[in-house]
């Protein structure tokens, strides 16, 4: 009878601990070179009907979820039976970028990251038209740090989608804004 040998896995190269960006973070624990395929995410796939139910925006902290969107049909719910790869906080200046091949999410690093570094990629979380400025302030608000910060966890907007944007908000409280423009007038 042939004798099995178990394979070891690589150890992970991070550590999970106090984030000054978000809750918890991911920590490098040693140097990571530049393309190295960091970890999976992983957790319970899931369809987007599914992930709705589990997190409606009614009632529940819709940002604090540990949610992946793989494609059309299946979303990765790495709040049951997920790693540490759902402890990769934002940020609008990454060091690593998620890849999705073959229905799969993997976490690579785009540039050399320092043993010490917290590992971070853009979420760049997809826009459906119903945001508002508001939402990007509250539910979306980014705390990366970085000096070109665009505020938000959602993905970048035009200078035109930015001014519908700001539009809308006026449309949906003129007050607020007649205020704003009555107090820098110059008679």
């Amino acid at each position: 009878m042939a004798r099995r040998t178990r394979v070891a896995e690589p150890e992970q190269p991070f550590v999970v601990r106090r984030s000054k960006i978000a809750g918890k973070g991911a920590f490098a624990t040693r140097d990571i070179a530049k393309g190295e395929r960091i970890i999976e995410y992983v957790g319970e796939r899931i369809t987007h009907a599914v992930a709705d139910d589990r997190y409606g925006d009614e009632g529940t902290d819709a940002h604090h979820t540990f949610l992946f969107n793989v494609n059309r049909s299946v979303v990765i719910d790495a709040s049951y039976n997920g790693n540490d790869a759902r402890f990769i906080n934002h940020s609008c200046n990454p060091n690593c970028e998620s890849e999705i091949e073959k229905s799969r999410v993997y976490i690579d690093a785009i540039r050399n990251i320092r043993s010490g570094d917290e590992l971070a990629y853009d979420y760049s979380y997809g826009r459906d038209g119903t945001e508002t400025l508001e939402d990007e302030t509250t539910t979306y608000v980014c705390r990366c740090g970085a000096k070109k910060c665009r505020g938000t966890i959602l993905e970048a907007v035009t200078k035109a989608e930015r001014k519908a944007l700001e539009a809308k908000a006026r449309r949906r409280h003129p007050d607020k804004h007649a205020a704003s423009r009555k107090a820098h007038r110059h008679d």
